[in-house]
């Protein structure tokens, strides 16, 4: 493959021959770092957490360089050159919702509801249907809130699917959703979330996070689940002994400080819970929505905050960057950065990205177009379940001539 050449330095930048472990102490020995810069490093070598102060300080003073020594230090640490991907579907019900989130690209308001859609159950099954025999072992249901699409409503849809395909892991739904439906119900978290279980639900993505801090979450998204009450829903289905991820949408209006209070909340509730698996930052895309006068962050800012998520998250296990938002190429330059699982092969049933301004406008990507992308820049390529269960180990697999994936487009009103 070829990269653009500035990418390029970034990627090769560690690959010097030295051993990960190597390069920390090459870091400590270098007299012109910062005392502060070489205590962060000494912790990392020694597996001791950085305090928020330093959290912050790595976003203010730490160069590219630095970070990726520290982060890829511990990626591997954890995975060696492992890097996981999923074969999975999107299944979105709706793009219209009754908030009104200012960088949201995806959702229109209900007076809107000529340029969205709205699925019913049938047609809903009848896209989990599309996959019948297909090797898929996710199906990750979001999309927006709607008055219709209630508990009683997921509750019946999760156990059709599982009805339907038991073997297929229903991954669904984000707090925001949850938090509405369960006040409409009248019920309280833990309730809620146990009838959901019950119904079939197996795991919930990260997705609503956005940033926990209040000064920024009633600027960008001041209607829906507040920051704590995003922690609490994910505390109660963490009790039940069950697993979700976590996301941050970063820059653009936040401070430093916010990213790294947004990270801390998490820190403090995985030390309580277990409960997280992957850790998703996810970058800001400033086409079609409010805060289109928001400038972008780089590929260099995006790989920092890869980097600093894998440093301070110390008791999160993956790192995850999707590449459907951020390039093939960015993801496979984010690999030396500390992350170590770039989703699925998703099959282009997700619009969220695209319609955000993501260059992938058709985000489809085959197994074998994954596992050569992760390949290509001397990664181990590993199939996963949801919940991190070796499906199949690619090191050695040679691909016959593979058919083209059957796209099911969503019925979007351009």
């Amino acid at each position: 493959m070829i990269f653009k050449s500035a990418h390029y330095r970034i990627f090769v930048q560690n690959k010097s021959g030295m051993n990960t472990t190597e390069q920390v102490e090459k870091i400590l020995a270098d007299t012109n770092l910062s005392t502060e810069l070489q205590n962060i490093a000494h912790k990392v070598l020694h597996k001791e957490r950085i305090t928020f102060d330093e959290g912050v300080y790595l976003y203010e003073h730490a160069e590219l360089g630095y970070l990726g020594v520290l982060a890829n230090f511990i990626r591997e640490q954890k995975h060696g050159d492992k890097t996981y991907f999923n074969r999975n579907f999107h299944l979105e019900p709706t793009n219209l919702c009754v908030y009104d989130c200012k960088f949201c690209s995806y959702s229109r308001l209900i007076k809107q509801k000529e340029e969205g859609w709205a699925l019913t159950m049938e047609q809903m099954l009848d896209i989990v249907k599309k996959y019948d025999g297909e090797p898929v072992t996710e199906v990750h249901i979001v999309g927006g809130v709607l008055p219709q699409y209630d508990v009683a409503f997921y509750s019946a849809l999760f156990t059709a699917i599982k009805q339907h395909r038991p073997d297929l892991h229903v991954k669904a739904l984000t707090p925001v959703e949850y938090h509405y439906i369960f006040k409409k119900a009248k019920i309280d978290y833990a309730m809620g979330m146990r009838l959901m279980k019950e119904a079939g639900l197996e795991s919930i993505p990260g997705g609503g996070a956005e940033i926990f801090h209040p000064e920024i979450r009633e600027q960008i998204a001041k209607d829906k689940c507040t920051g704590q009450q995003w922690l609490d829903i994910h505390e109660e289905w963490h009790k039940l002994g069950m697993r979700s991820n976590a996301t941050m949408l970063y820059g653009h209006i936040e401070k430093y400080w916010h990213r790294v209070d947004h990270m801390e909340k998490l820190r403090q509730l995985q030390d309580r819970t277990g409960g997280f698996q992957t850790f998703i930052p996810l970058k800001f895309r400033n086409q079609h929505n409010q805060m289109s006068n928001v400038p972008e962050s780089s590929v260099i800012e995006d790989l920092r905050n890869y980097a600093i998520a894998r440093i301070y998250l110390d008791n999160f296990d993956h790192i995850k960057a999707y590449w459907a938002m951020i390039s093939r190429e960015t993801a496979q330059l984010s690999l030396n950065y500390g992350v170590d699982d770039i989703d699925g092969t998703l099959d282009d049933t997700t619009k969220i990205y695209s319609m955000a301004g993501a260059e992938e406008q058709n985000p489809a990507m085959s197994t074998k177009e994954l596992v050569n992308l992760i390949k290509q820049v001397g990664r181990k390529a590993i199939e996963r379940d949801t919940l991190y269960n070796v499906v199949t180990d690619f090191e050695n697999v040679v691909f016959e001539e593979e058919k083209k994936p059957q796209y099911y487009k969503l019925p979007v009103v351009n």
